[in-house]
Order: C-alpha cells, then sequence, then structure tokens
C-alpha cells in the first residue's frame, strides 16, 4: 500500500476514533458521576467502543483482529500481563477480562470525564507522587477490585514499546503477583508492526494477541518474573516472525528489518537493563 494511501485511511480513521472517544467519555463519564459505580449501561458503551474501533480498523485501515487463547483465562481471580505496542493492545484485552481492572498512571484519572469513566471500571492507580507508598496502594486498590470480581490487566513494561525493542519489565508487576497470590496470564501481541506507538500511519495486516497457559501464584519472584518475560517474549516474537513471513504491506526501517531478519535466523533480541518501581 501506498504511503499516501496510508496516511488518508489513518487519518479517517483517527478522526472516528478520538471524536467518538471523546463522546464516549463523555457519556460515560457523566453516568459515572451520577452512579458513582459501575453499571450495565456503561459496560455496553465501553464495549461499543471496542468492537466499532475494531470494525473502524478493519474497514479503513484494513487492519484485522485476531485474538486466541480466551481459554487460558481462569474463572476466577487472575492477573492478565501484556506485551504493549499500541492502543489496538487495550480493544484486544478488554472484552477477554469480562470485568477487567487496569492499571494506569493516576494522571489519567485527572483527566476530566475521562477519569470518571476509567474509575467507574475498576482502574488501579499507579501513583508515583507517593514514592515507597505507591506500590502498596496499588496493591491494596487491585486486592479490592478482585473482591469485586474483576480481573486485574497490566503493561508490566509501563509503555508502549516498538517491536524488536529491547525489553524492560518493571517490577510493579512481581509486586502484585506475590501480594495478590493469584494466576497471571502473559499475553503476547503483534500490534507495533501495524499501529506503531509513534507513527500517524496505519497498515494493513492481522493484529495479534495470543492468551497463554497462566503462571501459578507462590513460585519465588525472580523464578516467576523469568517465566514471565520468556513466555511474553517468546511469543510477541513468534508472532511478529510469523507476520513477517506471510508478507508486511508497509515499508520496513533498516533498522526493524535487521531485527526481523536476526530473528529469522534465531538471533532474539537481548535484554535491556533492569529497572525498578
Amino acid at each position: 500500500m501506498s504511503t499516501v494511501l496510508s496516511a488518508i485511511r489513518s487519518l479517517l480513521f483517527y478522526l472516528l476514533f478520538y471524536v467518538q472517544t471523546a463522546i464516549l467519555a463523555i457519556i460515560v463519564g457523566l453516568i459515572a458521576m451520577i452512579a458513582r459505580r459501575r453499571t450495565p449501561l456503561g459496560w455496553a458503551l465501553a464495549l461499543y467502543w471496542v468492537h466499532s474501533h475494531l470494525a473502524a480498523l478493519r474497514l479503513i485501515a484494513g487492519i484485522r483482529t485476531d485474538i486466541g487463547g480466551e481459554e487460558n483465562i481462569p474463572d476466577g481471580p487472575c492477573i492478565i500481563a501484556s506485551k504493549h505496542m499500541s492502543d489496538w493492545d487495550i480493544f484486544a484485552l478488554l472484552p477477554a477480562a469480562r470485568r477487567p481492572a487496569f492499571v494506569a498512571k493516576k494522571e489519567l484519572m485527572d483527566i476530566p470525564f475521562f477519569g470518571h469513566a476509567a474509575m467507574s471500571f475498576d482502574t488501579i492507580r499507579l501513583d508515583r507522587s507517593l514514592g515507597g507508598d505507591a506500590i502498596p496502594r496499588m496493591i491494596e486498590e487491585a486486592r479490592a477490585a478482585l473482591a469485586r470480581g474483576a480481573r486485574i490487566i497490566i503493561f508490566p513494561e509501563g509503555t508502549r514499546k516498538a517491536p524488536l525493542t529491547d525489553h524492560d519489565y518493571r517490577y510493579g508487576i512481581v509486586r502484585l503477583y506475590e501480594g495478590l497470590g493469584v494466576p497471571v496470564v502473559p499475553v503476547g501481541v503483534n500490534s507495533g508492526l501495524f499501529w506503531g506507538r509513534r507513527s500517524l500511519l496505519l497498515w494493513p495486516g492481522t493484529a495479534r494477541a495470543r492468551f497463554l497457559p497462566a503462571i501459578p501464584p507462590g513460585l519465588p519472584s525472580e523464578v516467576f518474573r523469568a517465566r514471565l518475560i520468556e513466555a511474553i517474549e517468546a511469543e510477541t516474537n513468534r508472532l511478529i516472525l510469523s507476520a513477517y513471513e506471510a508478507g508486511l504491506n508497509r515499508p520496513v526501517p533498516q533498522p526493524l528489518h535487521d531485527r526481523l531478519e536476526a530473528l529469522r535466523r534465531g538471533e532474539v533480541p537481548g535484554p535491556a537493563p533492569t529497572t525498578r518501581d
């Protein structure tokens, strides 16, 4: 697909995405301010937000969606820990969790209407201004969300990552694992190939997410962390390589091309230095 055509299709999608998101945030935020709790109407609008944008991605930008492995999500309380490459990842994770409770930066909760809407959906705030109290407060809110029947969703690297860049898993997920004592479901994605974290252009293809077998509670912290990173990174690399070998309908910058070729040869990108919360 030409860059010009991709730019036109991307612009059309973003216009729909941002306008509709703003309108729905106001509506759901108002519902939340009145009801002061999660409501069936608010959740229905959240699901509409997801499915309407997945349809728009497919029809406007040519990005199809393929999600698998939902059977690996336990029926009871759990944590879903996913690789994060684009906003598509939220669309993929939200419906499968059935009652999601995303871990998000507190600053997002200060956005008018959006913050009220997010809090009505059990959102767990990570307030780094609390210093050493940030993680205990996060665990406290997460425990309360689990008691309400929610499943915790966290992006363990704390931000979106470009495909095949060095990973950087923070220790918040380890603290949640230690503090909550529930299974953790790893998730691999390849969405960054089609919707880049800082790219205004969307490229056609099939964005995929895979929920993997849950890691049981009770493992030593570093054993758990190693298993989580291995599961997420291996599946993410597998999905990326599969898409690459099937053919990408987009320009591939030389640094990404080199990493894709290295992955094809079995040379997995190395880890970044550890970052602790």
